[in-house]
């Protein structure tokens, strides 16, 4: 290892030193040459190679030069060109207004010349800056009209980097989507140019992005092709950066042969290569893996390692989970003390970059107009055309004077006819309105009678109902559970065979008591007139709360709970709202199998509270999505371990949702999973 390292450093001397002479010996020729373009030309060579060893200083004061002199000969190409190397410099130097003031003016110069393929070039480097700045319209249009230029002089090594930069910029404004297609673009174009490191950046990135849209098996599918083709010597960062990832991926699915596979190599591999960034990922992750496995201690000595260099490398995200894992650690060991402590820790460290505000970008920018310069018309020329048309208009007016005197005397004639035919029918106007008030208050007679119908039809059609599910559901579940109580009572069994009943009789008393729960809560709404009390509370606390009552049957299911709850407000009747997202979470858990994945997210939208309840559970077939939320429907179905319902849920969440004027709805696939949106106001306004 020593001598590679000894190698390696007597190359980059050598570098060094051969660089360092072709630039002395540039610098004598330009001495000695004479002020014209050929000097202009020589120096642009000199400031390119200053670029390549990083002199900023003497390369921007011989770009200054270079302009001036370029200025004295009216060289406009060494003008553009001194000017785009100068904006260079500066982007190098993080002087990023200045950087653009340069490559603006450097467009300028090169759309005089007509200089197409330069002025794409400069658009994207302006777009990249302007992206950086966090400009992102201007920066997307200026990366647009750079790549329409490439895609019709199909110049590749420049479309990949177009489309890398439209990519990030499309990721930090959280349009996932849109920042994976042109991932794919750049992958596509990185292939035909044969790009190893191009096609390494962007199949991971991709992968990346499936994890961000929780399509894990995808981006599990996009790690392992970047693992494979990574070179081991060289993409050494690369590799330790990947490794942890891809077994969290794993980990979400509890594989945990696979995931141990990868996360023990991730952190062998980067503790070796000491890649602190690296090393925190496969510390938390490896934890996370030691906990599932009841591996206390181990996962104790691991967060509290990832935690000490989260501190220090200052890794927003990684420190935010290892707040999580802690807090979940003490939970286990009991230290409740303790896990309070995480816990205020990591929603303080939560809400903080919650509140970061992240940019949305525009999806109807279209790229710039860049053209090339075109003669404009003279003032003469158009002054004369204005003097052509303005005698034509006098004679006009002139001519047809007569003319308009007479329809001036039409329309008088006109007016007297219409108030005449006015006074006539002022009379009929008024038997017309009388007429139509006594027709109004008979249909409005006949349109409360109707409605009286409707109402007693639906209070029946309720009362059927309720007899329909106590005589059957309800009495079936205590029916049982009296049964096994009797069978006690008895000395039918004995108490150890009892005790083995057990979790079926609580299972039955569990079904008895949601039954009755939303039987009582369904038939309030429809035999009352429900009156919301709204009032501003967050739902991240009520999230909380309904977590709680699921936890021990996610556990029994080996169900993956991800919270991506955030602070966020809604102002309704409260006491509703956690009937609608308790049932909405208890259906998640019904419907999911063994290994499935819920997740729990709000959001704001247009000043609305958006909440989103997910599964990956068993979903629902295209037909029966229409009677989800049917009253008279009654539609239910058993879950995975064949728990019962009523079909009552969703009605209930409906009813409630519309009373504080929300709206729910729900995306399904069979066989793919469910996700169920409700959408609540923010505000009282």
């Amino acid at each position: 290892m020593k001598q590679v390292l000894t190698f390696a450093a007597c190359l980059m001397m050598f570098f060094i030193f051969s660089q360092n002479e072709k630039i002395d010996e540039l610098t004598v020729q330009l001495a000695y040459q004479n002020a014209d373009s050929t000097k202009v030309e020589g120096s642009l060579v000199l400031i390119n190679e200053l670029l390549k060893i990083k002199e900023y200083d003497k390369a921007l004061l011989f770009a200054n030069k270079t302009s001036t002199l370029s200025k004295d000969l009216n060289y406009t190409k060494g003008l553009a060109q001194t000017t785009y190397l100068k904006a260079r410099i500066l982007a190098e130097k993080h002087d990023y207004y200045n950087a653009i003031n340069n490559y603006e003016t450097s467009r300028e110069f090169y759309l005089k010349l007509k200089d197409t393929l330069s002025v794409a070039k400069v658009s994207n480097n302006i777009g990249l800056l302007e992206i950086k700045r966090g400009n992102y319209t201007v920066g997307l249009q200026n990366s647009l009209s750079a790549i329409s230029i490439f895609e019709k002089q199909n110049l590749k090594k420049e479309l990949s980097t177009a489309y890398h930069h439209l990519a990030e910029a499309y990721y930090k404004t959280h349009q996932i989507d849109k920042a994976i297609e042109f991932n794919f673009k750049a992958l596509e174009v990185n292939k035909e140019i044969k790009d190893k490191h191009g096609i390494k950046m962007s199949t991971k990135n991709i992968a990346e992005l499936y994890s961000l849209l929780k399509e894990h098996r995808k981006a599990i599918e996009y790690y392992e092709k970047a693992l494979d083709i990574l070179n081991p010597k060289t993409d050494q960062d690369l590799r330790g950066e990947i490794l942890p990832k891809l077994g969290s991926e794993y980990l979400r699915f509890k594989e945990y042969d696979k995931a141990t596979e990868y996360l023990v190599e991730g952190l062998k591999y980067n503790r070796k290569q000491n890649n602190k960034e690296g090393l925190l990922r496969a510390l938390n992750a490896v934890g996370n893996l030691n906990l599932q496995n009841k591996k206390v201690k181990l996962a104790e000595r691991q967060l509290n390692e990832a935690y000490e260099i989260a501190k220090k490398t200052n890794n927003k995200s990684e420190l935010l989970e290892n707040y999580k894992l802690h807090m979940a650690l003490d939970s286990t060991r009991g230290y409740f003390q303790n896990a309070f402590f995480w816990q205020n820790k990591f929603y303080s460290l939560k809400d903080s970059l919650s509140r970061i505000n992240q940019p949305v970008l525009p999806t109807d920018v279209n790229p710039l107009e860049l053209i090339v310069e075109q003669p404009i018309k003279e003032t003469s020329e158009l002054t004369e055309n204005n003097i052509i048309e303005q005698p034509e208009t006098t004679e006009s007016w002139s001519t047809n004077s007569i003319l308009l005197y007479g329809l001036i005397v039409a329309l008088a004639l006109a007016l007297g006819l219409l108030v005449y035919n006015l006074s006539q029918t002022k009379s009929y106007k008024k038997e017309l309105e009388k007429q139509k008030k006594k027709l109004n208050q008979e249909q409005e007679r006949t349109e409360a009678i109707l409605e009286q119908t409707h109402h007693l039809e639906e209070v029946n059609q309720v009362k059927d109902k309720l007899f329909s599910i106590v005589s059957h559901d309800l009495k079936d579940s205590i029916s049982s559970i009296k049964a096994f109580l009797d069978l006690l009572k008895d000395d039918s069994i004995s108490k150890e065979e009892f005790y083995e009943l057990i979790p079926e009789l609580s299972e039955n008393a569990n079904n008895a008591n949601s039954l009755l729960y939303n039987l009582l809560n369904w038939s309030k709404s429809q035999l009352q007139n429900l009156e919301p009390k709204p009032e501003l509370f967050n739902i991240q606390d009520v999230f909380d709360t309904k977590i709680a009552l699921v936890e021990q049957k996610v556990e029994d299911k080996r169900i993956v709970l991800i919270d991506e709850s955030q602070n966020g407000f809604v102002y309704a009747d409260r006491s509703m709202v956690e009937i609608v997202i308790q049932n909405l979470i208890t259906n998640a858990v019904k419907f999911c199998r063994i290994g499935d994945v819920i997740t729990i997210s709000n959001q704001e939208i247009n000043g609305k509270t958006l909440i989103c309840i997910e599964d990956t559970g068993v979903g629902i077939a295209k037909e029966h999505i229409d009677k989800l939320f049917a009253s008279h429907k009654n539609f239910t179905t058993v879950g995975t371990k064949n728990e019962k319902g009523t079909g009552l849920g969703l009605t209930i969440a409906k009813d409630l949702v519309e009373l504080n004027n929300g709206n729910i709805w729900v995306e399904s696939t069979q066989n793919v999973g469910s996700k169920f949106f409700v959408e609540l106001p923010k505000s009282k306004n």
